[in-house]
């Protein structure tokens, strides 16, 4: 089946945030063309078809939340283009770059001088304040503030009402716990949570 379907953004994964990607896009005027999951276990989502193959993918956005398991589905499937989405509620400044098949939802706000990278996840009323960088397959999650200049490496999971301090590095590929307050760098492939935020593993 070509990725093309009926015109519109094919969704790679059809678990909780892939219905949160359709919502962005429903908001946006984009029709969703289908759904592809490698174990679906419903024929259709909201009237949108799920397969668990296409023949191409053309217009994708991977809509899984997990930052190495969508990165290893973009690195997968080589897809002709991938869509970016932003719900027409985000604040997004004037001249913030944001990377291909990135999703901003409902409420975000992106300062100036901002970089998104690509396939990131900048999720429910997240801010994203002046001059950070955040790599590529990062998820900020729902309601997390990262101030100033700060710096998230590829592959990092922020979790949900997290706040990070201005200036503060982040390495690449680590998780940052729910409701932490991060106060200090935090380098590459750890887990590290709590107020303030503490290497855990």
């Amino acid at each position: 089946m070509d990725g093309n379907i009926n015109g519109g953004v094919v969704l790679y994964g059809a678990g909780g945030h892939s219905k949160v990607v359709a919502e962005v896009l429903r908001c946006m005027g984009v029709p969703v063309s289908c759904i592809v999951d490698d174990n679906p276990v419903a024929d259709e989502y909201d009237g949108i078809p799920v397969r668990d193959a296409l023949d191409s993918y053309g217009n994708l956005i991977v809509s899984i939340g997990n930052c190495s398991i969508r990165r290893k589905i973009v690195e997968k499937v080589h897809a002709e283009s991938f869509f970016t989405a932003i719900h027409p509620t985000a604040i997004i400044a004037p001249g913030v770059r944001i990377g291909e098949g990135s999703v901003i939802c409902a409420g975000a706000i992106i300062q100036p001088g901002a970089t998104i990278g690509r396939h990131c996840i900048i999720n429910t009323r997240s801010v994203v304040e002046h001059d950070v960088n955040v790599g590529d397959f990062v998820h900020v999650a729902s309601g997390a503030t990262v101030c100033g200049a700060v710096c998230i490496g590829e592959g990092t999971w922020v979790g949900a009402g997290s706040v990070v301090k201005q200036c503060i590095k982040i390495g690449r590929d680590s998780m940052i716990g729910a409701g932490s307050v991060v106060v200090k760098d935090i380098p590459d492939r750890v887990v590290a949570y709590g107020n303030p935020c503490t290497i855990r593993k």
